[in-house]
């Protein structure tokens, strides 16, 4: 059976950003392995700007972006394998693999690093009325078939769903000669970027209709037109709104669901809110050894993000097997106070869940994502009734990841308290 100290489950942005600083940590012997023909993952079919102004210092494309760091696994001489499907985990971190050159095989790691990404919420989970016809796409599939394969899904666009790759897709299909006719969104905000807004949308005069649905999908070999409705409150349509739009496709970006299956076989911890891992401040799992980053832990609005959480799990993997790290669970009180982070008052999840003082490095970022829209607001952390952080922010969204930075000093000698508690609170 082979053996490696470190296996980094994906060879996207977060695994290879993992893998690079492992081996600067000074692990020798680490492995990924990619499902995939490349490495690079989604950033591949990413051909649009705005990837590494943080971690580079300059606007690239996605591929410029991936590129970057495979030079880096290249160069530090880091092991992987392509077209390589990871069939199971488990809680003794053995890893059961599947290729066409070795066929089953089984590799035993000292650690794991789980970077598997994310994938789209397909229709099946939308309910929408109507039958099955041809030219109903995610977003990402329409996005890989026009930058990669070579192919327009269609000429006439309604896209439900205004997430980073449904806003982007409105821009690549106009330049591309198709006619996107709305961008409807079921919540009363956006789900992406601001910037993507402007950049995408309103620069092409393209509308966005936010608190609105597709009721009805028309044609039945292929899409001849659709029906938005406005919704109320709860999200229900609102008869009497209805509009029909004529259109031959229909993409949709209604959400990321990180790729968990693999952590939930062997039994790893799963957030509610996030459908990712629970960590502690090195981001690892509730099983011994396995540690989580990138769209797999939370979904991202920028890579840069991915790649600096990825930098954090790769560096205390390598810590870990070598010992250096004390281990302990969230139940355990051996190796000193566990304090919990408790998301409230706007606050829907943080990464990470728990917190244990005497392993933090010396500022840890917590990232979060607010429930709503919030202007001139404040985002606060308590320890017991005293406020340590008090931060002003002129706008929360939920399309924007939010974070704030917690320093080892202050919490330290907090014995009397278990939980720290983050919240907006008005201006």
């Amino acid at each position: 059976m082979e053996k490696y100290d470190i296996v980094i489950i994906g060879g996207g942005p977060a695994g290879l950003a993992a893998a690079v600083a492992a081996r600067k940590a000074g692990t020798k012997s680490i492995l990924i392995l990619e499902r995939d023909r490349e490495l690079g993952g989604i950033l591949n079919q990413c051909i649009h700007n705005g990837f590494g102004l943080h971690t580079f210092q300059e606007e690239l494309t996605g591929p410029e972006y991936a590129a970057r760091f495979e030079a880096q696994v290249l160069e530090l001489g880091i092991e992987y394998r392509l077209n390589t499907m990871v069939m199971d985990i488990s809680r003794e971190k053995l890893i059961t693999a599947m290729n066409r050159e070795r066929g089953m095989y089984q590799i035993q790691a000292g650690a794991i690093v789980l970077a598997m990404g994310c994938r789209e919420r397909s229709r099946g989970a939308l309910n929408i009325p109507g039958y099955r016809p041809a030219g109903i796409y995610s977003a990402g599939t329409a996005q890989r078939l026009v930058n990669m394969e070579g192919y327009m899904p269609g000429r006439k666009v309604v896209i439900l769903g205004s997430g980073d790759i449904g806003l982007i897709m409105a821009r690549r299909m106009t330049l591309e000669g198709a006619e996107v006719k709305v961008v409807a969104e079921l919540m009363p905000y956006s789900g992406g970027l601001k910037r993507n807004i402007v950049q995408c949308l309103d620069d092409y005069g393209i509308p966005l209709k936010l608190s609105h649905t597709v009721t009805d999908i028309k044609g039945k070999e292929r899409v001849e037109g659709i029906t938005l409705a406005a919704v109320d409150e709860r999200g229900k349509p609102i008869p009497g709104t209805e509009e029909d739009y004529e259109c031959d496709t229909l993409l949709l970006s209604v959400g990321l669901i990180p790729e968990n299956e693999l952590s939930g076989q062997m039994g790893v911890e799963l957030n509610s809110v996030t459908s990712g891992p629970v960590v502690n401040e090195s981001l690892e799992t509730s099983v011994d050894g396995v540690f989580a980053c990138g769209n797999v832990l939370h979904v991202h609005d920028l890579v840069d993000f991915v790649s600096e959480e990825a930098a954090m799990a790769g560096k205390n993997a390598a810590h870990y097997v070598k010992d250096y790290v004390e281990k302990c669970t969230e139940k355990s009180s051996g190796y000193g106070k566990v304090i919990s982070i408790q998301p409230t008052g706007g606050v829907r999840y943080t990464v990470p869940s728990f917190i244990r003082p005497e392993n933090m490095v010396d500022q840890l970022t917590i990232r979060f994502r607010v429930g709503s829209v919030y202007k001139k607001c404040y985002v606060s952390v308590y320890i017991g009734e005293e406020r340590i952080i008090h931060k002003k922010r002129p706008v929360m969204a939920p399309g924007e990841m939010e974070e704030i930075k917690l320093e080892k000093s202050r919490l330290i000698g907090c014995r009397d308290y278990e939980t720290v508690r983050i919240q907006i609170e008005e201006a």
